[in-house]
């Protein structure tokens, strides 16, 4: 199918890109529920749904969803690969305001608290931090004790001075897109990247404190993920020290590739 919507069509103000695998279960009511909590803000927005190899019911759900409503959109990565899809979909956004939110989640208190910080210019990216005082991280204990040990490497090997990278971020498209470019690695650890490169360029970085409570079980086991997450956090060590790794994934062409989805 053809891309449908009309491209052409002022920008919205914020663009809510949210990366979903193997979600059929929560995929509408959540949409559906974050669609109305964005409309109680008065705030033109999208949301860009980036699916990425989900094996059931996902990537039809979200044509659906985006047949449905023009202000939604939705387009396929290839593989599972989450910081892949968050990549891709942070390239296609159209917003001013880009706003990187997880489909467990969808907090429309975080949004509201980070855009009135970007729409006073109080910061070019604020991010959601489920650690610093003032959260309130109420997943299970080992989900919890793992995000403050992956941190603290951050901290250590390269650098990241705050507390929290993965998870809830809002920025302004036109001063981190350039950093997105630069990003060398991929899944999650992307995430965690595109944070800190934005602020070993001096990018104003404010964090706020947010209220953690998935509404499932991650979707990939946490254990299974420690290789690749070490294994990218090297890559990225010797991108950031030593200038050396492999080269930034190129930008996705500007006009919408033939499987991104909206409402005709």
């Amino acid at each position: 199918m053809t891309e449908a919507i009309a491209t052409h069509s002022p920008p919205p103000e914020i663009s809510v890109v949210i990366p979903v695998y193997n979600e059929a279960r929560l995929l509408q009511t959540s949409v559906r529920d974050f669609v109305a909590g964005l409309e109680g803000l008065q705030v033109t927005f999208e949301i860009v749904l980036a699916e990425n190899g989900s094996r059931d019911d996902t990537i039809k759900l979200a044509q659906n969803l985006a047949a449905q409503d023009s202000r939604i959109r939705t387009f396929s990565y290839p593989a599972p690969n989450y910081g892949g899809a968050l990549r891709e979909g942070i390239y296609r956004a159209r917003g001013r305001h880009v706003i990187c939110e997880e489909i467990d989640l969808c907090d429309i208190d975080f949004v509201s608290r980070a855009l009135d910080q970007l729409r006073r210019d109080a910061a070019d990216m604020v991010v959601g931090s489920k650690a610093m005082r003032g959260a309130h991280d109420k997943r299970p204990p080992l989900r919890r004790f793992a995000t403050r040990v992956y941190n603290g490497m951050l901290r250590v090997s390269l650098g990241y001075r705050g507390t929290d990278t993965h998870g809830l971020k809002a920025f302004q498209r036109d001063r981190v897109l350039p950093i997105v470019g630069e990003c060398v690695v991929e899944h999650d650890v992307f995430a965690s990247e595109l944070v800190i490169r934005s602020q070993r360029k001096g990018l104003r970085l404010l964090e706020i404190p947010v209220e953690i409570e998935e509404k499932r079980a991650p979707s990939i086991n946490l254990i299974n993920r420690i290789p690749r997450v070490c294994k990218n956090l090297g890559r990225l060590w010797v991108s950031v020290h030593l200038g050396r790794g492999p080269s930034p994934a190129p930008a996705p062409p500007t006009s919408p590739s033939h499987d991104e989805l909206g409402s005709p």
